[in-house]
């Protein structure tokens, strides 16, 4: 396979210019205008942070974006899927009240916001996936699968078990439902902490298969010989007493992802942007952040994901370790993300991605003044 384009800008500004501009620009020369727009709807994918963490993508980028779509005839929207952890973000209504509070929606990017497995996480599309090692029907979004073209704007961080996160977990977990999340995160199934469980019942009307029962106690329970792990329960209980299962691996993780932003992306058109800006240690899902890894490089752009990933990566680990932060005074010569989570190793996302098919990790850098 050939190199894919990888486009890049710095930060670096000067009288008349400003960064979006700078990122209005970088988008262009990528050629994401050659893509055809009218009357198309078009997914954005981001991330609109959790409560309380400020690292997340501030939405003056993702309007640039929008903008260029819509004056290309297409119909934006902003759209995330909800979160398998007990968070902000673990029903649409949290979602959205969370979106808001970070300044994104109508008046300040021109978009909607839809988030895209509904109300409890459970509005998803069953896409096969042939060639999957671990997934042969990845759980999507139903809105993420409903649009005709999606555009992944990511911010580009850290990750405890991915090692970064950057356009494939954007696409991969980030589209995920919540069965979609739990199948990617964990082989196994939900359990039932029965101090929280009220009793309600709520959880039963959910489950297909007769696997949750109730105690003299009124606790719930979870016949795992019958559960099949659709993760349905998870969005069911509103008082978080059903938990994911505990259980995964970094590197069939980091597979799962893969396998899932193949079947976010094949067969329509798709175009990736990441900003490499406030390198914080942890994913924008944590409610907090620290100290970033690394100085800020730039924004890059690619029709390509895993060639994207792989120059963002590339391009931080020329960066030397930020001072204060977790990785100070680590060895200048290792791995930034596995200095950070020694445990991890993004690599095997990529490859995998590579062997399905959504990009190659061969690139060419183009650098846009």
């Amino acid at each position: 396979m050939n190199p894919s384009k990888v486009y890049f800008t710095d930060l670096h500004v000067h009288g008349g210019t400003n960064l979006l501009l700078k990122l209005r620009k970088l988008i262009q020369a990528a050629g994401m205008e050659k893509i055809d727009f009218k009357n198309k709807f078009v997914a954005l994918k981001i991330h609109f942070g959790e409560e309380g963490n400020l690292a997340y993508l501030r939405p003056n980028y993702v309007k640039v974006v929008a903008d260029l779509v819509r004056e290309q005839g297409g119909i934006p929207f902003l759209t995330d899927c909800n979160t398998l952890y007990v968070g902000s973000r673990k029903n649409a209504i949290d979602h959205l009240d969370v979106a808001m509070l970070h300044g994104f929606g109508p008046a300040t990017t021109g978009c909607q916001v839809i988030i895209a497995d509904g109300l409890k996480g459970t509005d998803e599309t069953l896409v096969p996936v042939p060639r999957g090692e671990f997934v042969r029907e990845a759980k999507i979004g139903h809105a993420v699968m409903d649009a005709d073209i999606i555009i992944s704007v990511n911010h580009f961080k850290g990750h405890e078990q991915a090692g970064f996160g950057g356009a494939l977990k954007n696409l991969g977990m980030g589209c995920g439902s919540r069965a979609g999340k739990m199948e990617q995160h964990a082989s196994g199934k939900p359990h039932v902490n029965q101090s929280r469980c009220t009793g309600c019942r709520a959880c039963t009307r959910q489950c297909a298969h007769d696997a949750i029962s109730f105690g003299g106690d009124r606790r719930a329970s979870i016949d795992h010989e019958k559960c099949v792990g659709c993760g349905r329960c998870l969005g069911a209980c509103n008082f978080d007493a059903i938990l994911p299962p505990s259980d995964h691996s970094c590197e069939i993780l980091g597979k799962k992802m893969a396998e899932y932003s193949w079947a976010v992306v094949d067969g329509r058109p798709h175009f990736h942007v990441s900003l490499v800006i406030d390198v914080s240690p942890f994913c924008d899902c944590h409610g907090e952040n620290d100290i970033p890894l690394i100085p800020d490089v730039g924004f890059f752009a690619s029709f390509d994901p895993v060639a994207l990933d792989q120059a963002c990566a590339d391009a931080c680990n020329k960066m030397p370790p930020m001072a204060g932060s977790v990785i100070e005074g680590s060895d200048p010569a290792s791995d930034r993300f596995t200095a950070a989570f020694p445990v991890t190793d993004w690599r095997v996302c990529l490859e995998h991605a590579e062997k399905m098919g959504v990009g190659t990790r061969a690139y060419e850098l183009v650098t846009v003044k």
